[in-house]
């Protein structure tokens, strides 16, 4: 025991005299304070998110720092294209967010991709220049460290201290790691800023669209939406955005039988079908698949796009068409009418002036000349109607509208034994209007209503009425043509403007008469009336208010019972 403390003893000797013990105590203190440098390193990356601003990171660096080792600046240059731009740095200067001179210490490190140490002395004075804290703080050492994300320079950290020689190896391998590290977090802080600002784009862009897309699953749950409600066909405000696709686009309890979620599902082919809603609207229906791995489908976008107007414009086009191959017709026949009736006029003229014949062959001649006038007349009307060309806006009276229109179909209606009533306010104010389409628009009417009283058995009648109504304000003539035929059944009150909509047979009816001159009286800022009459048969309305500047803007078409 004796000898075991005494070779002991000897050994405590022997390793103070040969320094032993101060090795081991300066080797645990170096490798503490290398575990303190590599944990304030984690604990920065550890408090640094990927959301943070450059300048809120640079902070979180700058508040730790102190600790182990020496810094009264910290500064951060990024590269932004082909420039070195000051982005961040504390204490703030003027300088922030300018570029680097090209020949500045900073862009050497860029060029070399190393780390460098500059004593700040009177040989360094370019980079108290470019940057105004290093002078401001009387700096007398820079650590510069390039920041390398991929092998590419993103840019240069600075870290400076008063004292000198403050970056000896020691603390340039560790401002080195903390580069490495800082640069990883501001490459993925970038990348995040990036991802999230398209994100925005695409998320603005898909709330941008006018039309209502929907996301839905199979299961017919809507994933995300544009919130274009206002355009669905269904009842918008009654079902949430995430409910089922039927109940939220469509007002439905269940299933659509016309969706084809189930086709797109099974044949991973976009899917197409044009829908009719009995409230009048037309919709397209287009459906296109969302695949994921292996192409399977996973969702479905459904775009629902309302093209109840754009048809209307096309009934209105093939409309016009017809009418002007039709313009063309009657005013060949107007044309050669016209001539033979000049002769007939003169000529009775010509034998009333001589007076020559008795008094009862001048009672005939005087028919034949006022009945060569009224023929006259009507080539002159059928002629002014045939124009297909776009007159401008003019003030008019649609007394004169009616008294035009009857001019050319009274006799084709009295022929069908339908007496003709004429109701017209004498006074009744002008609008701004193109009396060519107002024309259109009674001569439908009249003809809709003579066609409703075919197969009536009694007293056939149309009254054509004119009158004026006030409404908030607002002053409207109205052109009204009422039949007593059967009127109009329940459920098509809401068809009977859809383009192509008739009960007639083909050789009757097109389908695109109420349709167009719905188009016509909203483009006059104006409506159409309906209203079933309770003695029976319909009345039709054409409502214009006297100040409509024709904008097209019209207002809604009303159906009334």
């Amino acid at each position: 025991m004796e000898n075991r403390q005494l070779i002991n003893e000897k050994r405590r000797i022997i390793e103070n005299l040969t320094g032993i013990n101060s090795s081991k105590i300066n080797y645990y203190t170096e490798v503490k304070k290398q575990n303190n440098r590599l944990e304030i390193i984690h604990q920065i990356i550890k408090d640094i998110n990927i959301d943070m601003s450059l300048g809120d990171i640079i902070e979180r660096v700058y508040q730790k720092l102190p600790s182990v080792i020496h810094c009264e600046f910290l500064g951060l240059a990024l590269m932004e294209e082909d420039e070195l731009v000051m982005t961040a740095m504390i204490p703030d200067c003027d300088c922030t967010g300018k570029p680097v001179p090209f020949k500045s210490l900073l862009w050497n490190v860029v060029r070399e991709r190393k780390s460098r140490y500059h004593s700040l002395d009177q040989e360094d004075q370019s980079m108290v220049q470019e940057c105004p804290p290093v002078k401001k703080l009387n700096l007398a050492s820079l650590a510069l460290d390039p920041l390398i994300v991929k092998s590419n320079v993103i840019g240069v950290l600075m870290t400076g201290s008063g004292r000198e020689n403050a970056y000896l190896e020691d603390e340039m391998n560790f401002t080195r790691q903390l580069a490495d590290q800082l640069g990883i977090c501001i490459e993925n802080a970038r990348l995040y800023e990036q991802v999230l600002k398209s994100k925005s784009e695409w998320e603005e862009t898909f709330r941008a669209l006018t039309d209502p897309i929907l996301l839905i699953d199979k299961n017919y749950n809507i994933l995300r939406c544009n919130n274009q409600a206002v355009e669905l066909p269904g009842r918008p405000g009654e079902a949430a955005p995430q409910s089922k696709c039927f109940a939220y686009a469509w007002g439905r309890t269940e299933k659509c039988e016309q969706c084809l979620m189930d086709e797109v599902m099974i044949t991973k082919a976009p899917a197409y079908r044009r829908i009719q809603m009995e409230l009048g609207k037309t919709y397209d229906v287009h459906y296109y698949p969302v695949l994921k791995d292996s192409r399977k489908v996973e969702s479905v976008i459904q775009h629902i796009k309302d093209i109840t107007e754009q048809i209307k414009m096309e009934a209105q086009l093939m409309a016009s068409d017809k009418l002007a191959a039709i313009g063309e017709m009657a005013a060949g026949v107007a044309h050669e009418l016209n001539s033979p009736m000049t002769v007939i006029i003169g000529n009775s003229q010509m034998i009333i002036r001589d007076g020559e014949t008795g008094a009862s062959n001048v009672e005939l001649l005087k028919d034949i000349y006022n009945c060569g006038l009224r023929c006259k007349k009507i080539i002159q009307n059928l002629l002014t109607f045939s124009r297909q060309d776009q007159r401008p806006m003019s003030r008019a009276s649609l007394n004169d509208v009616v008294d035009r229109v009857l001019s050319l179909l009274q006799y084709q209606i009295n022929r069908n034994n339908v007496e003709i009533n004429v109701e017209l306010d004498p006074g009744l104010p002008a609008v701004l209007a193109n009396e060519h389409q107002l024309d259109q628009v009674l001569i439908n009417f009249l003809l809709n209503a003579r066609d409703a009283l075919e197969d009536s058995t009694g007293d056939k009648k149309i009254t054509i009425s004119t009158q004026t109504r006030k409404s908030n304000q607002t002053t409207f003539v109205i052109a009204s043509v009422t039949d007593n035929g059967g009127g109009i059944p329940q459920e098509n009150m809401t068809k009977i403007f859809n383009p192509f909509f008739t009960t007639k047979t083909a050789t009757r009816g097109t389908g695109l008469g109420l349709s167009v001159s719905l188009g016509i009286a909203e483009a006059h800022g104006g409506t159409i009336e309906v209203a079933n009459n309770p003695a029976g048969g319909s009345k039709f309305s054409l409502v214009i208010p006297v100040n409509s500047k024709g904008t097209g803007t019209g207002g809604e078409t009303i159906a009334q019972t």
